[in-house]
Protein backbone atom coordinates (compact mmCIF):
# COMPACT_ATOMS: atom_id res chain seq x y z
CA UNK A 1 0.00 0.00 0.00
CA UNK A 2 2.81 2.51 0.81
CA UNK A 3 4.46 1.56 -2.03
CA UNK A 4 1.18 2.42 -4.38
CA UNK A 5 0.84 5.72 -2.37
CA UNK A 6 4.87 6.60 -3.50
CA UNK A 7 4.14 5.46 -6.86
CA UNK A 8 0.72 7.86 -6.93
CA UNK A 9 3.11 10.92 -5.90
CA UNK A 10 5.97 9.93 -8.47
CA UNK A 11 3.23 10.25 -11.35
CA UNK A 12 1.89 13.54 -9.92
CA UNK A 13 5.60 14.77 -10.12
CA UNK A 14 5.82 13.80 -13.73
CA UNK A 15 2.94 15.09 -14.83
CA UNK A 16 3.74 18.69 -12.81
CA UNK A 17 7.12 17.95 -14.03
CA UNK A 18 6.65 20.04 -17.63
CA UNK A 19 5.25 23.42 -15.82
CA UNK A 20 7.46 23.89 -13.10
CA UNK A 21 10.48 23.51 -15.09
CA UNK A 22 8.79 25.76 -17.55
CA UNK A 23 7.83 28.29 -14.36
CA UNK A 24 11.93 27.87 -13.11
CA UNK A 25 13.33 28.24 -16.99
CA UNK A 26 10.88 30.72 -19.05
CA UNK A 27 9.63 32.98 -15.79
CA UNK A 28 11.55 32.65 -12.83
CA UNK A 29 14.63 33.01 -13.99
CA UNK A 30 14.21 35.91 -16.76
CA UNK A 31 12.84 37.83 -13.72
CA UNK A 32 15.42 37.47 -10.92
CA UNK A 33 17.99 37.78 -14.64
CA UNK A 34 16.79 41.42 -15.18
CA UNK A 35 16.21 42.59 -11.33
CA UNK A 36 20.13 41.37 -11.40
CA UNK A 37 20.78 43.41 -15.00
CA UNK A 38 19.19 46.43 -13.44
CA UNK A 39 21.77 47.34 -11.37
CA UNK A 40 24.41 46.68 -14.45
CA UNK A 41 25.04 48.36 -17.61
CA UNK A 42 24.66 45.23 -19.37
CA UNK A 43 24.52 46.06 -23.27
CA UNK A 44 24.22 42.10 -24.21
CA UNK A 45 27.88 42.64 -26.06
CA UNK A 46 29.81 42.02 -23.10
CA UNK A 47 29.58 41.09 -19.86
CA UNK A 48 27.78 43.26 -17.53
CA UNK A 49 29.58 45.62 -15.17
CA UNK A 50 28.14 46.19 -11.52
CA UNK A 51 26.56 50.12 -11.00
CA UNK A 52 24.54 49.87 -8.35
CA UNK A 53 21.39 52.18 -8.30
CA UNK A 54 22.98 54.31 -11.25
CA UNK A 55 20.33 52.94 -13.61
CA UNK A 56 17.58 54.33 -11.36
CA UNK A 57 19.53 57.30 -10.87
CA UNK A 58 19.73 58.52 -14.88
CA UNK A 59 16.24 57.48 -14.87
CA UNK A 60 14.35 59.34 -12.51
CA UNK A 61 16.71 62.30 -12.30
CA UNK A 62 18.45 62.64 -15.54
CA UNK A 63 16.56 61.17 -18.81
CA UNK A 64 14.23 63.73 -20.47
CA UNK A 65 13.07 61.08 -22.56
CA UNK A 66 12.08 58.85 -19.97
CA UNK A 67 10.25 61.58 -17.76
CA UNK A 68 8.48 62.30 -21.33
CA UNK A 69 7.19 58.42 -21.50
CA UNK A 70 5.58 58.85 -18.55
CA UNK A 71 3.99 61.81 -19.08
CA UNK A 72 2.53 60.09 -22.16
CA UNK A 73 1.43 56.85 -20.72
CA UNK A 74 -0.25 58.41 -17.89
CA UNK A 75 -1.92 60.98 -20.42
CA UNK A 76 -2.87 57.48 -22.43
CA UNK A 77 -3.95 55.63 -18.98
CA UNK A 78 -6.02 58.05 -17.56
CA UNK A 79 -8.00 58.53 -20.98
CA UNK A 80 -8.21 55.36 -22.50
CA UNK A 81 -9.42 53.17 -20.04
CA UNK A 82 -12.17 55.30 -18.16
CA UNK A 83 -13.59 56.14 -21.84
CA UNK A 84 -13.59 52.56 -22.61
CA UNK A 85 -15.47 51.10 -19.85
CA UNK A 86 -17.76 53.50 -19.91
CA UNK A 87 -18.08 52.79 -23.96
CA UNK A 88 -18.29 49.28 -22.88
CA UNK A 89 -21.09 49.32 -20.16
CA UNK A 90 -22.75 51.37 -22.97
CA UNK A 91 -22.66 48.89 -25.56
CA UNK A 92 -23.22 45.72 -23.21
CA UNK A 93 -26.99 47.63 -21.91
CA UNK A 94 -27.76 48.10 -25.54
CA UNK A 95 -27.08 44.55 -26.25
CA UNK A 96 -28.53 43.22 -22.82
CA UNK A 97 -31.77 42.53 -25.09
CA UNK A 98 -34.01 39.81 -26.00
CA UNK A 99 -33.93 40.78 -29.60
CA UNK A 100 -33.99 38.63 -33.18
CA UNK A 101 -30.31 38.24 -34.22
CA UNK A 102 -28.58 40.08 -30.84
CA UNK A 103 -26.04 37.41 -30.81
CA UNK A 104 -24.80 38.31 -34.25
CA UNK A 105 -24.39 41.97 -32.88
CA UNK A 106 -22.60 41.08 -29.93
CA UNK A 107 -20.11 39.04 -31.83
CA UNK A 108 -19.56 42.14 -34.49
CA UNK A 109 -19.14 44.33 -31.35
CA UNK A 110 -16.39 41.99 -29.85
CA UNK A 111 -14.67 41.59 -33.17
CA UNK A 112 -12.18 44.19 -32.89
CA UNK A 113 -10.96 43.19 -29.72
CA UNK A 114 -10.05 39.68 -31.12
CA UNK A 115 -7.62 41.98 -33.74
CA UNK A 116 -7.33 45.37 -32.07
CA UNK A 117 -3.94 45.06 -31.06
CA UNK A 118 -2.24 43.06 -34.12
CA UNK A 119 -0.02 44.68 -36.60
CA UNK A 120 -2.38 44.85 -39.57
CA UNK A 121 -4.90 46.82 -37.51
CA UNK A 122 -2.47 49.55 -36.68
CA UNK A 123 -1.44 50.51 -40.10
CA UNK A 124 -5.30 50.56 -41.13
CA UNK A 125 -5.52 52.90 -38.03
CA UNK A 126 -2.79 55.17 -39.02
CA UNK A 127 -4.48 55.41 -42.68
CA UNK A 128 -7.59 56.11 -41.27
CA UNK A 129 -6.51 59.01 -39.14
CA UNK A 130 -3.78 59.85 -41.94
CA UNK A 131 -4.13 63.31 -44.27
CA UNK A 132 -6.10 61.35 -46.79
CA UNK A 133 -7.85 59.24 -44.48
CA UNK A 134 -11.53 58.27 -43.40
CA UNK A 135 -11.71 61.01 -40.97
CA UNK A 136 -11.07 63.72 -43.17
CA UNK A 137 -13.21 62.10 -46.26
CA UNK A 138 -15.96 62.08 -43.45
CA UNK A 139 -15.14 65.98 -42.61
CA UNK A 140 -14.92 66.81 -46.43
CA UNK A 141 -18.76 65.50 -47.04
CA UNK A 142 -19.85 67.92 -44.01
CA UNK A 143 -18.04 70.74 -45.94
CA UNK A 144 -14.71 70.96 -43.75
CA UNK A 145 -11.75 71.94 -45.06
CA UNK A 146 -9.80 68.90 -43.53
CA UNK A 147 -6.30 68.00 -44.12
CA UNK A 148 -4.79 66.84 -41.34
CA UNK A 149 -2.42 64.43 -40.55
CA UNK A 150 -3.72 63.38 -36.68
CA UNK A 151 -1.32 60.25 -36.51
CA UNK A 152 1.60 62.59 -36.89
CA UNK A 153 0.01 65.81 -35.56
CA UNK A 154 1.13 66.68 -32.02
CA UNK A 155 -1.96 67.19 -29.76
CA UNK A 156 -3.52 64.70 -32.14
CA UNK A 157 -1.52 61.67 -31.89
CA UNK A 158 -1.74 60.32 -28.40
CA UNK A 159 -5.34 60.70 -29.12
CA UNK A 160 -5.46 58.05 -31.79
CA UNK A 161 -3.62 55.90 -30.04
CA UNK A 162 -6.64 56.40 -27.12
CA UNK A 163 -9.41 56.02 -29.75
CA UNK A 164 -7.92 52.71 -31.02
CA UNK A 165 -7.92 51.52 -27.47
CA UNK A 166 -11.59 52.32 -26.81
CA UNK A 167 -12.48 50.62 -29.91
CA UNK A 168 -11.02 47.35 -28.43
CA UNK A 169 -13.65 47.31 -26.20
CA UNK A 170 -15.28 43.65 -26.27
CA UNK A 171 -13.35 42.13 -23.60
CA UNK A 172 -14.67 44.10 -21.40
CA UNK A 173 -18.66 44.52 -22.69
CA UNK A 174 -18.78 40.44 -22.47
CA UNK A 175 -17.80 40.74 -18.66
CA UNK A 176 -20.56 43.51 -18.08
CA UNK A 177 -23.07 41.68 -20.09
CA UNK A 178 -22.63 39.08 -18.21
CA UNK A 179 -22.80 40.96 -15.20
CA UNK A 180 -26.17 42.89 -16.20
CA UNK A 181 -27.10 38.91 -16.76
CA UNK A 182 -26.93 38.27 -13.33
CA UNK A 183 -29.16 40.98 -12.15
CA UNK A 184 -32.43 39.97 -11.11
CA UNK A 185 -35.08 41.34 -12.93
CA UNK A 186 -36.87 42.21 -10.56
CA UNK A 187 -35.07 44.38 -8.76
CA UNK A 188 -36.33 46.80 -11.42
CA UNK A 189 -39.55 45.80 -11.55
CA UNK A 190 -39.81 46.73 -8.27
CA UNK A 191 -37.80 49.85 -8.64
CA UNK A 192 -40.22 50.63 -11.58
CA UNK A 193 -43.44 50.15 -9.43
CA UNK A 194 -42.03 52.81 -6.85
CA UNK A 195 -41.86 55.22 -9.51
CA UNK A 196 -37.90 55.06 -10.34
CA UNK A 197 -36.69 56.20 -13.80
CA UNK A 198 -34.52 55.15 -16.00
CA UNK A 199 -32.07 57.34 -14.32
CA UNK A 200 -32.56 56.19 -11.06
CA UNK A 201 -32.26 52.27 -11.90
CA UNK A 202 -29.31 52.73 -13.08
CA UNK A 203 -27.43 54.37 -10.50
CA UNK A 204 -29.58 52.80 -7.57
CA UNK A 205 -29.43 49.28 -9.12
CA UNK A 206 -27.03 48.54 -11.91
CA UNK A 207 -24.11 50.51 -10.57
CA UNK A 208 -24.09 48.94 -7.14
CA UNK A 209 -24.36 45.66 -8.13
CA UNK A 210 -21.73 45.80 -10.76
CA UNK A 211 -19.22 47.58 -8.98
CA UNK A 212 -17.43 43.89 -8.26
CA UNK A 213 -17.15 43.57 -11.93
CA UNK A 214 -16.27 47.31 -12.64
CA UNK A 215 -13.03 46.46 -10.29
CA UNK A 216 -12.19 43.66 -12.01
CA UNK A 217 -12.72 45.47 -15.16
CA UNK A 218 -10.82 48.33 -14.04
CA UNK A 219 -7.84 46.57 -12.59
CA UNK A 220 -7.18 44.37 -16.11
CA UNK A 221 -7.54 47.44 -18.56
CA UNK A 222 -5.09 49.70 -16.39
CA UNK A 223 -2.74 46.90 -16.57
CA UNK A 224 -3.21 46.61 -20.14
CA UNK A 225 -3.09 49.88 -21.19
CA UNK A 226 0.25 50.51 -19.23
CA UNK A 227 1.98 48.06 -21.06
CA UNK A 228 0.84 48.84 -24.62
CA UNK A 229 3.14 48.48 -27.19
CA UNK A 230 2.06 47.29 -30.46
CA UNK A 231 -0.31 50.58 -31.77
CA UNK A 232 2.11 52.98 -30.29
CA UNK A 233 5.53 51.55 -32.22
CA UNK A 234 3.31 50.61 -35.71
CA UNK A 235 1.53 54.33 -35.58
CA UNK A 236 4.69 56.16 -34.42
CA UNK A 237 6.76 53.85 -36.77
CA UNK A 238 9.04 52.90 -33.88
CA UNK A 239 9.96 56.26 -32.01
CA UNK A 240 7.43 57.71 -30.65
CA UNK A 241 7.04 60.40 -33.48
CA UNK A 242 5.75 63.29 -33.59
CA UNK A 243 8.06 64.82 -31.12
CA UNK A 244 7.43 61.52 -28.76
CA UNK A 245 3.88 62.60 -28.33
CA UNK A 246 3.41 59.00 -28.92
CA UNK A 247 6.44 57.58 -26.56
CA UNK A 248 4.90 55.70 -24.27
CA UNK A 249 6.28 53.55 -21.69
CA UNK A 250 6.68 50.37 -23.06
CA UNK A 251 7.87 51.78 -26.77
CA UNK A 252 10.61 53.19 -24.79
CA UNK A 253 11.73 50.42 -22.82
CA UNK A 254 12.35 48.98 -26.36
CA UNK A 255 14.06 51.21 -27.81
CA UNK A 256 16.67 51.34 -24.71
CA UNK A 257 16.62 47.94 -24.57
CA UNK A 258 17.33 46.80 -28.62
CA UNK A 259 17.90 49.65 -30.25
CA UNK A 260 20.51 51.37 -28.01
CA UNK A 261 21.69 48.13 -26.43
CA UNK A 262 21.15 49.05 -23.08
CA UNK A 263 19.60 46.19 -21.46
CA UNK A 264 20.21 47.11 -17.86
CA UNK A 265 18.79 50.64 -18.20
CA UNK A 266 15.28 48.89 -19.84
CA UNK A 267 15.82 46.27 -16.68
CA UNK A 268 15.56 49.12 -14.04
CA UNK A 269 12.83 50.62 -16.45
CA UNK A 270 11.01 47.45 -16.40
CA UNK A 271 11.03 46.92 -12.32
CA UNK A 272 9.84 50.46 -12.16
CA UNK A 273 6.63 49.53 -14.21
CA UNK A 274 6.42 46.75 -12.29
CA UNK A 275 6.66 48.56 -8.94
CA UNK A 276 3.98 51.58 -10.32
CA UNK A 277 1.56 49.02 -11.76
CA UNK A 278 1.74 46.84 -8.04
CA UNK A 279 1.06 49.85 -6.20
CA UNK A 280 -1.72 51.36 -7.93
CA UNK A 281 -3.45 47.66 -8.19
CA UNK A 282 -2.78 47.80 -4.66
CA UNK A 283 -4.34 51.65 -4.53
CA UNK A 284 -7.39 50.03 -6.68
CA UNK A 285 -8.02 47.31 -4.02
CA UNK A 286 -8.00 49.34 -1.03
CA UNK A 287 -10.06 51.99 -2.49
CA UNK A 288 -12.89 49.37 -3.54
CA UNK A 289 -14.05 48.95 0.04
CA UNK A 290 -15.59 52.58 -0.69
CA UNK A 291 -17.48 51.78 -3.86
CA UNK A 292 -18.04 48.31 -4.44
CA UNK A 293 -21.22 46.67 -3.05
CA UNK A 294 -21.01 42.94 -2.56
CA UNK A 295 -24.62 41.44 -1.74
CA UNK A 296 -23.43 39.34 0.81
CA UNK A 297 -22.27 41.16 4.04
CA UNK A 298 -18.78 40.23 4.35
CA UNK A 299 -17.54 39.47 1.13
CA UNK A 300 -15.96 42.73 0.67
Amino acid sequence: MKKLRENDHLVGYVFSAPFILGFLVFTLYPILSSLYYSFTDYTMLGAPNWVGLDNYQKMLFHDDKYAKSVSVTLTYVLSSVPLRLAFALLVAMILNRAVTGIGLYRSAYYLPSLIGGSVAVSIMWSQVFGSDGLVNSVLRTFGVDASTNYVGSPGYAIWTLIALSVWQFGSSMLIFLAGLKSIPASYYEAASVDGANGLHRFFKITLPLLSPIILFNLIMQTISAFMTFTPAYIISRGDGRPVDETLVYSLYLYRKAFEFSSMGFASAMAWIMLIVIGLLTLLIFQSSKYWVHYETKGEG
